[in-house]
Parts: structure tokens; C-alpha cells; sequence
């Protein structure tokens, strides 16, 4: 994170400095998707709670140990559903963690869901439609704008706000919504308790420049965008997406103007701050699954069927912006144009099956599984497969691979942050080299390190791959142990920490010139 954002807007003293006890903030997080998932078990009639694996779940674990935090999410599952019907809309303590679940009804969440956040806004911000086809934004699809996307987004806000309104005027509170589900959250909560609450979203992926929002019907874009500039201040993952995101209200925002600021806009008389605050993995928990037997278990058999060949590691969700066909194909080539790695290299691809019922999705895997044939068809011999390919979710065996690999392939079309390249790169004990899309967020902490490709460039891709199977182990080494000591100066819990700390400073430096304003002045005569 830039300390131009961290350091140079606010106030710099510690959280203790400013707010005691007494003024302790409540932090709410607003997301799709909880930190928990209920389950009801079939004999006893009782609902299990099981904890999402995600860093931000972790992050918020170590966060609600400081700081009093409630997350409000959607209930999703039928179990969540009979919790949320339980609580009779009260939040409720699960394992530390404040939870408060909103149940919407189902064809509206469909629409919300499936119809809007995704894919018509996440394939816009992965610039991923084929625009001369898709998308078409017809009828159906405004319906589901109307009645799904925004009323969604207005039941968050109502829920943040009745919530809101239990707690002592005096009391700092911070809204902090997640990602592109929430983009409306912002104007419906200014509305309903306007600046009684400090709002900063987070966006996990990436924000294109302007063009990509073209897009978007008029009144979609201008809806969306307005609601983020109630925020007070917005992170994104890199400085990049931020300044993107100044750029895209300043052109299509009557009023905004950035008055030559990179990160920050000024709208209706309030500045918002666009600020970079790159997300990380859980270092300690990462490095403990290494040490697990089952990840034990799944590296010895995964050395037994790679033998003495180097591996080529790609770990992703089977999704179109993963640009795993072009992976396969620089592949291809480097077998083509390199022919000694035949026989000594094998690719080995562990898919993690993702929004299946999407058919651009469903679609996705099965042109990788064609493709992959076609080059086990292709070069195939006797003891010999190019390519594996392993669907399914099992995160110890992803780490288990990510230790032995020699090469690990990370090449995107667009990606917030990417922490497949961080956790391989902090597990792996083979000295491996990254081969990193300079379209990843990961790219502005890592690329040094890393060899650089175009996501696009299939033949470059190729040589990147030759050249990181052949590389100088002194080199290999250096490059590895400089990325490792990256990753682990830089902790997912620091990552929510940061955007807490500049949320406090800025409520303390409002407290600050509302003590001023407020105290009569003396005149010099007196």
C-alpha cells in the first residue's frame, strides 16, 4: 500500500492513541458470501456451523480478537436459512464472530446473483465479453437490475442500518462492504443514516479503465458509480485499479472532478479516497498445512507419479480469465520449438470446478480437457503424459504440489491479486520459478522476481517456460528466496488491519475539526 494513502491523508498515531476503550468502533463487514455456513444434521435436527477457508474469514478472525466486528452476509443455504429464521434477525455470536444473515427470497437473489454480479459485472471488470456478441442487455436483464441487483443492495442497507441505529450516537462506526455484490450498499446507507457511519468498500477484483464500462447502459453505470462515491474512501488491490477507478467516475460522472489527484475525487463537496491495499495470504496457517499428514500424504504421491521430471505447476479455478487454453498452448509450443524437454517435463493442472452452471464456464473446462488431449494425443510416449489434469477441491494437495514444483505458471488475462502465486511461492522448497501475467495484481509485488509475460503472448510464454527449466540454480535461488521473504513480510491480517487503521485515523482527524469548529474562538482584543 502506498504510504502517499496510508500515511499522508491522516493523522499517524496508533489505534490506542486514537479511540479509547470507551469509544471502541464497531466494524461492520457486508458480504455475499459469510464467514460460516450452516448445515443441518438429519438425526439430531442440529445446525452445524462450518468456517469458510477464504483470507478474509481468517483476517476478520484476527481482527475480531481487537476490535468488536459483525458481518452481515446473505444466507445462501438452506441451513443458513433455518439460522437466520432462528435468530429472528438479531445477530448472533458464532465462534467469536458477530453474524447477522439476510434472507431474500430466492428468484430475486437469482437475478442479484446469476444474472448481474455474475457475469454482467464481473466480466466487465475481467474485460471478458466478446463485445460484438455479448453482452446483450435486454429486458430480462434490466428486470433483474431493478428487481434483483439494486433490491439486494437496499436490503443490505436497510439490515446495516437498523443495526446502525441500536448503537449510542456517540459510537464510530465502520461499514465496510465487499466486492462487486455491493456497489449500491453505499447510497441506499448514506440515505438511511447519512454520515453517521464511516463507509469503505473493498473491491477483490480488478477495475478497469473507462472504456471497459462503455459497457453499461447509462443509467446502470451512473447508478453504480454514485452509490461507490458515497463511500469515504475505497480500497482496491493496486494502485492501478485505484487510479482506474478515478478516472472512470471523472469521465462519466457529472461533477467528479480528481482536480489532478490520482487518488482521490471530489463529488458533491466530500473528497473520496481511491487507495491501494494489495491483499496477502495467511502466512502462518499456509505454512502449517505443509507440516499436516494429509499434505504429506498427497506430496509422496504426487513425487511417485512425477518421477524424476521437472513439473510445470499451474493451480486455478476453471474460469475464462484464468487463460488457461493459452497456457496450454505456449505449452504446446515449447514442446515444438524445445523438443529436449520431451520426455523430462510434465504439466500438471489442478482445476478447481467454479460457477458450472454458467455456460461460459461449463464450457471453458471442456475446451481445456479437449485441448490437453490433443497434446497428450500429439506427444505422448511410452512412459511418458505432457499434460495431467486433476478436477476437484482439495486444498492440501494444491499445497502439497505447490512444494515440489520447479515451475509455477500464473498467467491470467486479468486478476485483482492472485494468491496462488504467493502461496507457491511461500511453500515451495524446490527453489521454483514464477512465471507471473503482468495482468495480476500479484505482478506489482512479485514481478521483479518473477519472468514477466503478456497473458496474450503464447510465444513468449513459451520461452519463459524454456527459460524457467533451464535456469541457473544460483539464479533460481536468489529469485525464490526474495519472493518468499515478500510474501511473508506482508500477512493477510496486516492487509485488514491497514484499512482499519486509516478508517480510525480519518474518523479521528473528522472528531479533531469538529472539536475545533465547534469551540468559540477569541478575539485579540480579549
Amino acid at each position: 500500500m502506498a504510504d502517499e494513502n496510508s500515511n499522508g491523508n491522516y493523522p499517524s498515531q496508533s489505534d490506542t492513541e486514537i479511540l479509547g476503550k470507551e469509544d471502541e468502533p464497531l466494524i461492520v463487514i457486508a458480504s455475499n458470501r459469510g464467514p460460516y455456513s450452516f448445515k443441518l444434521k438429519k438425526k439430531s435436527g442440529e445446525l452445524v456451523a462450518k468456517r469458510g477457508e477464504g483470507g478474509l474469514v481468517t483476517a476478520l478472525a484476527a481482527l475480531a480478537e481487537k476490535r468488536d466486528v459483525l458481518w452481515v452476509a446473505s444466507a445462501l443455504s438452506k441451513g443458513d436459512r433455518q439460522w437466520a429464521k432462528k435468530q429472528a434477525g438479531e445477530p448472533a455470536d458464532v465462534e467469536g464472530i458477530t453474524i447477522h444473515m439476510i434472507r431474500s427470497p430466492k428468484k430475486r437473489y437469482d437475478q442479484f446473483y446469476n444474472q448481474i454480479a455474475n457475469p454482467l459485472l464481473w466480466f466487465i471488470q475481467h474485460e471478458m465479453w466478446d463485445i460484438p456478441r455479448t453482452p446483450s442487455i435486454n429486458g430480462e436483464m434490466w428486470k433483474a437490475w431493478e428487481k434483483g441487483y439494486v433490491e439486494i443492495n437496499r436490503q443490505f442497507a436497510e439490515s446495516i442500518a437498523e443495526l446502525v441505529r441500536k448503537e449510542p450516537d456517540e459510537r464510530p462506526i465502520i461499514v465496510m462492504p465487499q466486492d462487486y455484490h455491493l456497489y449500491l450498499v453505499p447510497k441506499f446507507l448514506r440515505e438511511l443514516v447519512g454520515d453517521r457511519v464511516q463507509i469503505q468498500p473493498f473491491l477483490h477484483i480488478p477495475w478497469p479503465g473507462p472504456d471497459a464500462w462503455r459497457v453499461l447502459p447509462f443509467k446502470m453505470r451512473e447508478t453504480l458509480l454514485e452509490s461507490m462515491l458515497e463511500a469515504d474512501r475505497l480500497g482496491f488491490q493496486t494502485d492501478k485499479d485505484a487510479f482506474n477507478f478515478v478516472q472512470t467516475a471523472r469521465f462519466y460522472v457529472k461533477g467528479a472532478h480528481s482536480k489532478g489527484s490520482r487518488n482521490s475525487i471530489e463529488y458533491k463537496g466530500r473528497k473520496v479516497y481511491a487507495m491501494d491495499y494489495p491483499i496477502s495470504i495467511d502466512v502462518e496457517k499456509v505454512s502449517a498445512i505443509t507440516e499436516e499428514p494429509n499434505t504429506r500424504l498427497q506430496k509422496n504421491q504426487l513425487m511417485s507419479m512425477i518421477g524424476d521430471q521437472k513439473l510445470i505447476l499451474r493451480v486455478d479455478r476453471v474460469e475464462p480469465s484464468k487463460n488457461i487454453l493459452r497456457g496450454l498452448e505456449a505449452y504446446r509450443d515449447l514442446l515444438a520449438r524445445y523438443p529436449e524437454h520431451r520426455g523430462n517435463v510434465q504439466m500438471m493442472m489442478l482445476l478447481v470446478p467454479s460457477r458450472m452452471s454458467v455456460s461460459e464456464y461449463s464450457n471453458y473446462l471442456q475446451d481445456i480437457m479437449a485441448q490437453a488431449g490433443m497434446i497428450n494425443a500429439d506427444y505422448n510416449q511410452e512412459y511418458w503424459e505432457p499434460v495431467r489434469i486433476v478436477v476437484g477441491s482439495n486444498y492440501p494437495r494444491a499445497i502439497a504440489a505447490m512444494q515440489i514444483a520447479n515451475v509455477v505458471l500464473v498467467n491470467p488475462i486479468a486478476d485483482g491479486m492472485n494468491l496462488v502465486a504467493k502461496e507457491s511461492m511461500l511453500v515451495n522448497n524446490r527453489d521454483a520459478v514464477l512465471i507471473l501475467s503482468e495482468n495480476a495484481g500479484a505482478f506489482y509485488e512479485l514481478g521483479d522476481d518473477a519472468l514477466t509475460v503478456s497473458p496474450f503472448d503464447t510465444y513468449g510464454t513459451a520461452d519463459a517456460l524454456n527459460e524457467a527449466l533451464t535456469m541457473d540454480p544460483a539464479e533460481r535461488r536468489q529469485r525464490a528466496s526474495r519472493l518468499s521473504e515478500q510474501i511473508r513480510g506482508a500477512d493477510v491480517r496486516e492487509w485488514f488491519a491497514a484499512q482499519v487503521d486509516d478508517a480510525l485515523k480519518a474518523l479521528d482527524s473528522q472528531s479533531k475539526n469538529a472539536e475545533t469548529s465547534s469551540t468559540p474562538s477569541v478575539s485579540k482584543s480579549a
